[in-house]
């Protein structure tokens, strides 16, 4: 993965509609006074007052809860429909339509039939691969929650899976929902039949290259490899080792999920690339987050044990930074995500920005 640090991003710098010392010495003209030539330059600031107070009456007035809840009700049916519920093997079958279905908010699939949409695709060519990101999220919760590596009891505010069905079936359910995802994708019977004949062969093709790579020994494999050989390690870990496990660890699911729903919905290459970058600063703002939250949540209120990150000697942002400059930093990634949406079209990049806020700002 290349390497990537949000800090040294830049920052989104929003200039006023006229200078400050310009407004102060303007003279104060009335309009049927003002010769031809000024008055045309005041309409023309007005009209583009007009339409900034439009863009920002537009993206205040968009329903970010009715949005999710419409991504995640498209989500969970084609999710339902991706597993069979009585044919054989029963238990292993059973096991993943519990882990799967078990509810979640659908951050990643939403996130990647967003990032299709700002690049002018459809969703339907993006529902198979927001599908497959979750069935791989949840393989690696089902996996992450085993005794031998997180040893968690409660998920999503249910038993986690090994708890119900033993840690054999657990390991495997986590097993067949990656392979899964890969099937899932690759199916020409998963498409629509608009797709570009031509191009989306090869879309698909790069977009299950990306999420191979961002999940095995380059991505999420790696970053937790990383989180087990440092916990309750004597030496304290560096920023930039906790960066690395949590740019590969959380970061690396959320930027697949991003760049192959712009890869299906025809993003050229740059916006491919800026949209990476958005997708690497929301991931790591992702769990500095999730970070904070474990050290100032209860149980009840994450739907998951609540200081296990303390408990098991993690290193965490708050350990490592303190409470408040981990929320500072949350802050700046927010901004560097931001900027990168800052060359989309304001109205087709809503629900991203929407989706870096709630990230940035949610409470479980």
């Amino acid at each position: 993965m290349a390497a990537f640090h949000p800090l040294v991003a830049s920052r989104v710098r929003i200039s006023p509609l006229l200078p400050a010392a310009a407004a102060a010495t303007a003279p104060v003209y009335a309009c049927a006074a003002m010769p031809y030539a000024r008055r045309r330059r005041f309409s023309a600031i007005v009209a583009t007052a007009a339409a900034a107070a439009a863009a920002a009456s537009s993206a205040t007035e968009f329903d970010f809860n009715t949005y999710m809840g419409e991504k995640a009700a498209a989500v969970n049916r084609a999710l339902d429909a991706s597993i069979p519920a009585d044919e054989p093997p029963a238990a292993l079958h059973e096991a993943m339509r519990y882990s799967l279905l078990a509810g979640g908010k659908r951050v990643r699939p939403a996130l990647c039939l967003a990032a299709c949409a700002v690049v002018g695709g459809r969703e339907a060519w993006a529902m198979p691969a927001a599908a497959a990101v979750e069935m791989v999220h949840t393989m690696s919760l089902v996996h992450d929650d085993l005794p031998c590596m997180d040893d968690d009891d409660l998920r999503r505010g249910k038993p986690t899976c090994h708890v119900v069905y033993g840690e054999p079936i657990a390991v495997l359910t986590g097993d067949a929902l990656l392979s899964l995802s890969f099937h899932h994708m690759a199916r020409t019977d998963s498409y629509p039949p608009d797709v570009d004949a031509d191009k989306h062969p090869a879309r698909v093709v790069r977009s299950i290259g990306e999420l191979a790579r961002c999940i095995g020994s380059e991505g999420l494999v790696a970053g937790q490899v990383v989180d087990l050989e440092m916990t309750g390690s004597a030496e304290p870990v560096p920023i930039d080792r906790l960066e690395y496990i949590h740019l590969h660890k959380t970061a690396a699911l959320l930027e697949a999920s991003v760049v192959i729903g712009a890869i299906l919905g025809g993003g050229s290459n740059e916006q491919i690339e800026r949209l990476r970058m958005y997708a690497r600063s929301i991931g790591l703002l992702f769990q500095v987050v999730d970070d904070i939250l474990d050290v100032t949540k209860s149980s009840e209120e994450l739907g998951k044990t609540a200081g296990k990150d303390l408990a098991s000697d993690k290193t965490t942002y708050p350990k490592l930074l303190g409470l408040e400059k981990s929320r500072e930093f949350a802050e700046r990634l927010l901004s560097d995500a931001r900027e990168q949406l800052s060359g989309f079209d304001k109205e087709k990049a809503a629900p991203l920005l929407h989706l870096a806020n709630y990230i940035a700002y949610r409470q479980n």
